[in-house]
């Protein structure tokens, strides 16, 4: 993975947004901005993505996008539960067609036997009302992991919304 595959991607994005007139915002948790700086590096990304949001705490997550911090405390920023609402909640706050979140452990620490390095959870969110989630493992270094999560992200993105 690299950035001129992340780079392809959100121009690919870009196109898919464009023909359908919609707009795509992100929340971005252990990618820490990764995912909007590739989206904002195509010229003219300004007529497809308005804003993103870089939730790193938990005291973010929820100030910003809404996460309930009984979420939060019952399953921990790194689940299901947690993408599900950060990616509604970056959905309704930028009034986007399309978002995504990432919430995961790129490492070295914080990792555990049940969430190890490398654990990233992903939501995706519909203006119709679908949230979708994933969880993936990468290897690697921390900015190998961040690199991999970005990719997953915004090919998941077009997979499941853009190119049907």
């Amino acid at each position: 993975m690299s950035e001129k595959t992340l780079h392809a991607l959100s121009v690919r994005l870009g196109e898919r947004l464009q023909q359908q007139e919609a707009w795509v915002t992100c929340a971005e948790s252990c990618t820490g901005g990764l995912v909007a700086k590739s989206i904002t590096d195509i010229a003219g990304s300004s007529a497809w993505f308005d804003r993103g949001f870089v939730t790193y705490s938990n005291t973010a997550k929820h100030e910003m996008l809404g996460v309930a911090e009984e979420t939060l405390s019952s399953y921990g920023a790194v689940s299901e539960a947690v993408v599900r609402e950060m990616a509604f909640g970056a959905l309704k706050a930028a009034g986007a067609d399309y978002a995504v979140a990432i919430s995961g452990i790129a490492g070295p620490g914080g990792g555990s036997e049940a969430k190890p390095v490398g654990t990233v959870w992903f939501g995706l969110a519909a203006e119709e009302g679908q949230i979708l989630a994933f969880e993936q493992h990468f290897s690697g270094d921390r900015e190998a992991v961040r690199m991999q999560a970005a990719v997953f992200a915004l090919q998941s993105l077009l997979d499941e919304f853009l190119e049907k």
